[in-house]
């Protein structure tokens, strides 16, 4: 899973992505909020971890801002030193998941962040097929069909395919599409990515008159778009 990390304090960030990076997670340290709240809007991750003590823009504001302009059901787990009773009832119904007081032990940290992300991402594991317009996946059989016609996408080529529906208008980085599809220890040139969005864009026919587009990014990486009615 892709976490994001917002915390002041190095020891404590370093703490954190070493306990989440060891478990087998993607993580992205933070120092201020301002420079998360880019990243979140040019990047999808799976958690964010927030300290809400932070100088200039604190914990709470950014959890505010996550609920009002992402539209994924992002989780969000608080690691804080503020212990008030209050102020944790105040975070949990501002939109929170969990929150969790400093200091922590890695099993405790751990244990939470993998049942937060268990009790939130359970459901995709009982979905068998996404749709989008014309375009159906099967999760079973890792199969994408348009307009109820297979095409003869290869598994990497599926799970990037899938990758872009799942994010749609949101650009990605070729570096988040050989993390979640190549996982994050594999090294592949940014061609063989290129080629794979020109295979997926030929086979799956995204094209305007299908309602949806590639859109290459210069020196970034691609957005689908959904454009004008989809043909029915």
């Amino acid at each position: 899973m892709r976490i994001c990390v917002l915390d002041d304090d190095l020891s404590q960030t370093a703490f954190v992505a070493q306990t989440l990076t060891a478990a087998g997670h993607f993580c992205q340290v933070f120092t201020e909020g301002k420079s998360l709240i880019h990243q979140l809007r040019r990047q999808p991750y799976d958690l964010l971890l927030l300290d809400w003590n932070m100088p200039e823009m604190p914990g709470d504001v950014v959890l505010k801002w996550v609920r009002q302009n992402l539209t994924t059901n992002l989780p969000v787990l608080f690691l804080t030193s503020r212990s008030v009773e209050s102020d944790i009832v105040q975070m949990l119904n501002a939109g929170a998941d969990d929150y969790i007081l400093k200091p922590v032990s890695r099993p405790v940290l751990l244990a939470r962040v993998e049942a937060l992300l268990r009790r939130i991402y359970m459901h995709q594991n009982e979905v068998t097929e996404e749709t989008y317009g014309i375009y159906r996946f099967d999760l079973t059989t890792q199969t994408a069909l348009v307009n109820e016609v297979a095409a003869t996408l290869t598994q990497k080529e599926f799970e990037l395919a899938l990758l872009l529906f799942r994010n749609l208008s949101r650009p990605l980085s070729r570096t988040h599409m050989r993390e979640s599809v190549w996982r994050q220890d594999v090294d592949i040139p940014s061609r063989t990515i290129d080629t794979h969005v020109s295979q997926i864009r030929s086979k799956l026919v995204l094209r305007p008159q299908n309602g949806y587009r590639i859109t290459p990014i210069y020196s970034y990486g691609y957005r689908l778009e959904k454009v004008g009615n989809e043909s029915s």
